[in-house]
């Protein structure tokens, strides 16, 4: 079994993903805006945080992966996050 990443695993799609991923032994990782959120998984996915602005640290949380869940989206613009960056961004 690969690695997988979902990106907002703590959120509200993003978790249903990782719901069934792990069901499935496979191992998870998510990539977050606030990786100091309460680990719903109660530390069976790895948190890191999702930082466009530094490419390696990035690479760094996706080494090893084999597949990318993307679910990050911005509904509301709030504290610095814009649905622009977020299409920008993906």
């Amino acid at each position: 079994m690969g690695t997988d990443i979902v990106t907002g695993a703590f959120g509200y799609t993003g978790r249903y993903i990782a719901e069934r991923l792990l069901a499935r032994g496979h191992e998870v990782r998510t990539l977050t805006n606030s990786p100091r959120r309460g680990n719903p998984f109660g530390g069976r996915v790895a948190a890191f945080p999702l930082h466009f602005d530094d490419p390696a640290a990035l690479v760094e949380a996706m080494r090893g992966a084999t597949t990318l869940y993307n679910t990050y989206w911005v509904r509301f613009n709030h504290a610095g996050f814009t649905f622009a960056q977020a299409v920008e961004n993906t």
